[in-house]
This record gives structure tokens, C-alpha cells and sequence, in this order.
């Protein structure tokens, strides 16, 4: 290590939550394993290597996730986006049902 490099700093070669992050990120949007990898500063073999290592973990499923998102957001032009926000403002409106009158 350079003395005058920060001891806090992380390796090029090690997959923080930062980079795992950018990674799956990138994955849905690029559906590139490769390319995710090269957004997160890290090479497609050691993606692959850290997926193997960590099988099974949330890290694995997201990265499934990713790739199911990625195939579903290009495979029908008109379908709604899966990563569209979804909450109060984009459920449709009920209007107010009024009471049946009675005889």
C-alpha cells in the first residue's frame, strides 16, 4: 500500500455492497453480464466467481431477478414497465358509491 493512500480505502478487486449494488442495477437495465460487471469496475469472471460463492444468498436471487426484469421489460413494447413506481397515486381512482335508496 502507497503511504499516502487511505487504509480505509477498498481494493479494486473486491466486491463491495456498493459495487454489488451498481452491478444488479446494471443488470436490468443492460442484461449484460459483462457490461454490469465493467459499470461496477470488476470483470464478468469475477462477477461470475462472486455469484458461485455466494449461491444461494440474496445476492444470487437478485441477480436472477435482474435478468428476469430485464427479459420482461423488452419483451412486449406495450406491456407496463416492471419497474414503473407503483403505490396510491398509480392505483386506479374508486369512485364513491352511493347508497341504494330504499322504498
Amino acid at each position: 500500500m502507497h503511504p499516502d493512500q487511505p487504509a480505509t480505502s477498498a481494493p479494486r478487486n473486491h466486491w463491495t455492497p456498493a459495487r454489488q449494488r451498481i452491478f444488479l442495477t446494471a443488470l436490468v437495465e443492460t442484461g449484460s453480464i459483462a457490461r454490469a460487471a465493467r459499470a461496477a469496475g470488476m470483470s464478468r469472471s469475477s462477477a461470475h466467481a462472486l455469484r458461485n460463492r455466494l449461491a444461494g444468498t440474496p445476492f444470487d436471487h437478485h441477480w436472477s431477478h435482474a435478468l428476469k426484469l430485464h427479459a420482461a421489460r423488452f419483451a412486449d413494447p406495450f406491456a407496463p414497465d416492471p419497474l414503473a413506481p407503483r403505490g396510491p397515486a398509480d392505483a386506479p381512482s374508486r369512485a364513491p358509491v352511493a347508497p341504494v335508496a330504499r322504498p
